[in-house]
């Protein structure tokens, strides 16, 4: 079946899908609004919309809403904006609605409000489906029966609307062209304010409610009044009718008599009341039974008791509230009548009326809002709770007055503010100001204020309002300003060169350090393409990297720090480090770049580069030079296997010539002959480590374990000269980041010194101390101690290049065991010996150390 609507225009919709029509699926596109570019939160404006809805409160749904869908339209500046929403009478909201109506369109789609659909229609009703927010493109595709309606949607951002917690509706805005994209804020937005439309609804539904609710109160405080002064017959008649419910009782608690609704009300039945199985005190609970005392005092003074809110016990023992009036039959009598009202729905009323002035309040509270009534007439002022604390008064001991109002306003805006009002109560017209409040202790506000003007009948005048804090939106504007200052003067004063250029490529700002970089006046270069900064070389390849991004998002450099070269205006080519950023400004992209003239760095980074290559061959040129001075020792070390291994040798051709062959005597020969080998390969590899000329490589490394393969390279050396080693070392020392070979040539460097210093000492024992150890600082260090000639005066000059006390010397060793030290993170210093000669120490962080 076919359902048929008609729109404004006459255009018929069918409420049907056709055969063929494009899934659901392929005209969404709801997960892009979180993945495109969004635009910043306008906080000014979507206040002003509050206020504006806030204004509407005092007027008609169809207003509320209209002003919803005008603010809509305006906040997210799309074409057509409006509300769609279930009903079953044509006129308010219902969930089970099987019709949407339009009380509400603006925009180019403005002629088809008052107009509806049926529940399956199509966009709304999927939203409602699925209890979620939606975005299509070109819903015409699915529903054919939009085709007609002009202009076409290119977009439709639909959000749920929701009454009393239930979607009852949608809220939603068109986009009829590709001019802009809704994104994420769009819909933040649209949901907020379709929030606060329906609290705002909720609260005038409600106020309407309890107005209906009060005068039934009222009317039916009329009847109980009127019914106790009546006959005994009359009561009859209404027990029987049913109207209210209606008991009898007696001053001893007995109930003689009750209609049968009382009696649904209580859940008893006419056989308990004849049995004498309820009595008053049964129906009511402990806590109100004073109440009922007080009653009966009232009776017997003047047989009539005032009607008062109580609760009565059911027979499951649940609660009903009811409004309860009696009197008794006669002056002086023990019968009576009671007129009981169910108050369950009132109180259900009042409750949702409740949590809606809540839900008004806590609104009022976090977007810092009050409202306001003033009746000019009367002088009656009320305000809400957040105005009050706005104004920092106490609404339970201030009483509101426009003079309180007045007294706060500051001084220098007071009379500004009092003349623009009273001007526009005398014009019977709205008004909207900006002023500043100051609170006692010197506290600071600043309010938006506005008044909507409401004339009566008799032509009285009354205002409602709403004021909104903007203190922090002050604030934040200064602070804006003063950021906006200040980057103005970071951009005119940087040194870097700094560039914008649009999508297409176009320079449209160059800061004056443009000139110091490129050569052009920063005028020069506005409406030029960016490539007039770049070689030719690079032009394309930066074009086809610009228009893939723009297409596709992906980058093939990276946006921070990268090198290239860049273009002056006199043709020179220059290496730069350049850093660009992309901002959306009024839906326009702008990339920015900051542009470094990386010159001096790359000068002072390649002649960095050549001292290093200079430091490290004059360190391995130290290596090398104290191995020419150990070639003596080192050639005994090697030397000493290999004349075992010739003897061995020797002695295994005699066993061989020998008839009578000792096997066991020719393996333990041979055994020894590849010891003697390793032997003597092991000291070549530790020569030809040491000498090897390679970069650094840090390792965990073990401080003893280096020492001694030291003294192992200079043991020919010690014995040599006649020198005793004192080797002291700490236990489980832990391990140090460092380059082996650079320890080993500081450690050779400091014992060989040690070694020559003794021995031109005469007539003094020679002990060379090398001492290994935790400091109290946790690093660790190593000392190595001599009892030579010392230091004397020199103990600061023995660091410094090219100084020297030996006659063949160059003066480096130390001055290079220095920066080899500090290089792995150490240091090396030196002190005098007691009773004579040097010391020389160095330290080096533990591995893992913060240090």
């Amino acid at each position: 079946m076919v359902e048929q609507t008609t729109l404004q225009n006459g255009v018929s919709l069918e409420a049907s899908i056709s055969e063929g029509g494009a899934s659901l699926e392929s005209i969404l596109c709801t997960e892009d609004l979180q993945s495109r570019p969004s635009r910043p939160p306008d906080c000014e404006k979507e206040n002003r919309a509050l206020v504006k809805l806030i204004s509407a409160l005092a007027d008609s749904p169809s207003t509320i809403f209209q002003t919803l869908a005008e603010t809509i339209q305006d906040i997210t500046q799309c074409d057509s904006a409006g509300l769609s929403l279930l009903t079953k009478d044509g006129k308010s909201p219902h969930v089970e609605g099987q019709r949407f109506y339009w009380p509400a369109i603006c925009g180019m789609w403005g002629t088809h409000v008052g107009g509806g659909t049926p529940r399956n229609f199509g966009p709304c009703g999927d939203v409602l489906d699925q209890n979620r927010t939606l975005l299509f493109t070109h819903f015409e595709r699915r529903y054919p029966y939009l085709m007609p309606v002009i202009p076409a949607a290119e977009e439709c951002l639909l959000v749920p609307f929701y009454v009393d917690g239930k979607a009852v509706g949608t809220i939603w805005g068109i986009m009829h062209s590709d001019r802009r994209k809704f994104d994420a804020e769009d819909n933040r937005v649209m949901a907020s304010l379709g929030k606060f439309a329906s609290s705002a609804y909720r609260a005038w539904t409600h106020i309407e409610e309890l107005k209906i609710e009060v005068a039934e109160r009222e009317k039916a405080e009329a009847e109980v009044r009127q019914l106790a002064s009546g006959l005994e017959a009359r009561i009859h008649r209404l027990v029987g009718a049913n109207v209210v419910g209606i008991v009898m009782w007696n001053l001893e608690g007995a109930i003689t008599g009750a209609n049968e609704a009382f009696l649904q009300m209580v859940h008893y039945d006419q056989d308990d009341i004849a049995s004498d199985r309820v009595r008053w005190k049964d129906l009511t609970p402990v806590e109100w039974r004073n109440r009922d005392e007080q009653a009966i005092a009232e009776l017997k003074v003047s047989s009539i008791f005032r009607p008062y809110e109580k609760e009565f016990l059911r027979r499951d023992r649940t609660r009903v509230p009811v409004l309860l009036g009696g009197t008794l039959f006669e002056h002086g009598g023990n019968d009576g009548v009671a007129f009981v009202l169910d108050l369950t729905e009132q109180k259900r009323t009042e409750e949702a009326l409740r949590r809606s002035e809540a839900d008004l309040a806590e609104g009022q509270k976090l977007s810092r809002t009050g409202t306001w009534r003033w009746n000019i007439r009367t002088g009656e002022v009320t305000w809400s709770r957040e105005f009050f604390a706005i104004l920092g008064f106490d609404p339970g001991k201030d009483k509101a007055s426009y003079e309180l109002h007045l007294e706060r306003i500051h001084p220098e805006d007071r009379s500004k503010i009092e003349e623009g009002r009273w001007a526009a109560i005398k014009e019977r017209r709205h008004f909207e100001s900006e002023y500043r409040l100051l609170i006692p202790g010197g506290l600071i506000k600043c309010l938006h204020c506005v008044g909507h003007c409401l004339v009566d009948q008799s032509g009285d005048v009354e205002y409602i309002g709403a004021v909104m804090d903007i203190t922090e939106r002050k604030a934040a504007e200064e602070e804006r300003e003063r950021l906006r200052q200040a980057h103005r003067v970071i951009v005119q004063t940087a040194t870097d060169a700094m560039v914008s250029a649009d999508e297409s490529g176009v320079i449209q700002f160059a800061n004056p350090a443009a000139m110091k970089v490129f050569g052009y006046d920063p005028k020069e270069l506005i409406g030029k393409p960016l490539t007039i900064l770049m070689p030719e070389y690079l032009r394309k390849a930066h074009e086809n990297g610009y228009g893939r991004y723009l297409a596709t998002g992906q980058r093939h450099l990276n946006w921070e720090g990268t090198q290239l070269t860049g273009l002056r205006k006199n043709g020179q080519e220059f290496p730069v480090e350049v850093s660009f950023g992309e901002l959306t400004i009024n839906g326009q992209r702008v990339f920015t770049g900051f542009i470094r003239d990386t010159t001096e760095r790359k000068q002072a980074e390649e002649t960095r580069e050549r001292l290093r290559r200079v430091q490290a061959d004059l360190e391995h040129l130290t290596r090398v030079s104290t191995m020419g001075e150990l070639t003596a020792s080192l050639a005994h070390e090697v030397n000493q296997p290999l004349t075992a291994i010739t003897n061995n040798g020797s002695a295994c051709l005699r066993l061989l010539a020998n008839q009578n062959l000792n096997p066991e005597v020719l393996r333990q020969a041979l055994e020894e002959i590849v010891a003697d080998g390793r032997r003597a390969s092991a000291v070549i590899a530790r020569i030809r480590g040491f000498i090897k000329k390679a970069p650094a490589e840090k390792t965990e490394l073990d401080v003893n374990e280096v020492i001694r393969e030291v003294l192992a390279l200079v043991c020919h050396q010690l014995h040599k000269n006649h020198v005793s080693v004192e080797y002291q070392t700490a236990n489980a020392l832990p391990f140090v980041w460092a380059d082996r070979i650079q320890l080993q040539q500081v450690l050779l460097n400091l014992i060989m010194n040690s070694i020559e210093a003794m021995t031109g000492a005469a007539n003094q024992s020679r002990v060379l101390g090398v001492e290994s150890r935790i400091d109290e600082s946790g690093s660790i260090l190593v000392a190595v101690r001599d009892s030579g000639t010392g230091l004397n005066s020199e103990t600061d000059r023995v660091f410094t290049p090219f100084f020297t006390t030996k006659a063949n010397g160059l003066g480096l060793g130390l001055p290079i065991s220095r920066s080899l030290i500090e290089v792995n993170g150490g240091r090396l210093w030196a002190t005098s010996n007691s009773p004579c000669g040097a010391v020389f120490s160095f330290t080096l962080p533990a591995a893992g150390s913060s240090s």
